[in-house]
């Protein structure tokens, strides 16, 4: 889209000086102002996970930091071209108008007036299923999946996350460097390996098969349905223990002891 964002996460929203993170968000929202008025470029101020940094989960308490963030966004949503950082006051010091997009997955843990209508436009997205064969058809587009087989995983794994399914395509490229490094010795070897090899020896370079015909430089383990399945079964297996084991509540139960 042309557009050059201004990204921050919900870990700069915290910090050990009061009101840093609040003039932090200011200065990165005049910083997008200043892209569009130097570069000529449409600009955004991007706050990823906010809920993360800004909601209130159980016990959590309220910082200062917070307070200030929220009447930060909240000054940002009502005044968006009179934003100050300090500076001497002057009439003739006009912002451009910055939109500023967050993202999160619980907007209900955070201060409602900073959510309310008119302040923020919200927009859930729930990819549909045919959404997420495309999604994931595009992750493999480089493996030589087909349409079917794309759509087969998918239909395998139904109500996963996009991750779970891009953990899938990163497994199978583990196990591959997992064997080379069982082949060069170990783990007891893989340090001289790296580090002490001589200048025309080449590291094995993991590449999707249709790249590398003939080459004897690449160990690869071609994405098949079969390493796939036995990707998704072992990472289902791992959610599910997760789930039962439960050490936290163990561990509480002894100390209610």
């Amino acid at each position: 889209m042309g557009i050059e964002p201004i990204i921050m996460s919900a870990g700069e929203l915290e910090s050990e000086r009061a009101g840093e993170p609040g003039k932090l968000i200011r200065d990165r929202y005049r910083t997008a102002s200043q892209v569009v008025q130097n570069q000529g470029k449409m600009s955004c101020l991007m706050i990823n996970d906010i809920d993360a940094g800004l909601g209130r989960f159980g016990n959590t308490q309220m910082t200062v930091n917070n307070q200030i963030v929220v009447g930060t966004l909240m000054n940002l949503s009502d005044n968006p071209t009179r934003v100050s950082i300090g500076q001497d006051w002057r009439e003739s010091d006009i912002t451009n108008r910055i939109p500023v997009i967050v993202t999160g997955n619980d907007f209900s843990t955070i201060y409602a007036p900073l959510i309310r209508d008119g302040r923020m436009d919200k927009f859930y997205w729930q990819p549909t299923h045919e959404d997420i064969i495309n999604i994931v058809q595009r992750m493999y587009a480089k493996d030589g999946m087909s349409s079917n087989e794309v759509e087969s995983i998918v239909n395998t794994f139904p109500n996963q996350a996009l991750d779970f399914y891009g953990a899938l395509r990163s497994r199978t490229y583990d196990r591959s460097i997992s064997k080379w490094v069982d082949d060069i010795g170990g783990v007891e070897n893989l340090g001289n390996k790296l580090l002490n090899r001589r200048k025309n020896e080449k590291l094995p370079v993991y590449v999707p098969p249709k790249l590398h015909m003939n080459c004897l430089l690449h160990l690869v383990e071609q994405q098949t349905m079969e390493a796939l399945l036995e990707s998704g079964y072992s990472l289902i297996r791992e959610q599910k223990l997760i789930m039962e084991n439960k050490l936290s509540k163990e561990y509480m139960k002894n100390m209610d002891d």
